[in-house]
């Protein structure tokens, strides 16, 4: 993302409240397509997905699927996210652009969520 498109998305996020803290994760965005690994289960049925989340302001809060992750930094095992109601360690990570979103020592099934399926084909091809 250039640097004026990044400046109109976070005044345009602004503008409507939905305001995040610019950091790696978030990148300013309110909410955006990103690789969700359970590390101590699955997510829905597969190990990983790969689907829209939402930012609490801080970006520190993880939304997705209806579930909470609160941040855990470099505290946690395998994780960097803790699901706020299980207590189970998340991966959660931006979309790699090569694909290689899982670890290369684990072997996982990813699946795309139907809504984030054309902006991560977009990611992928660098668009």
């Amino acid at each position: 993302m250039s640097a004026a498109a990044a400046l109109v998305a976070a005044l345009s996020s602004f503008m409507h409240g939905l305001y995040v803290m610019r950091n790696q994760l978030t990148r300013g965005l309110p909410r955006r397509v990103m690789y969700v690994e359970n590390k101590d289960g699955d997510v829905d049925g597969v190990a990983a997905r790969i689907g829209w989340v939402e930012f609490s302001k801080t970006g520190k809060t993880v939304y997705y699927r209806g579930r909470e992750f609160a941040s855990i930094g470099g505290s946690g095992v395998r994780g960097n996210f803790l699901d706020v109601a299980t207590r189970e360690e998340y991966w959660i990570s931006g979309v790699k652009r090569r694909g290689s979103n899982t670890h290369r020592a684990e072997k996982v099934a990813v699946e795309i969520d139907p809504d984030a399926l054309d902006a991560y084909r977009a990611l992928r091809s660098g668009k």
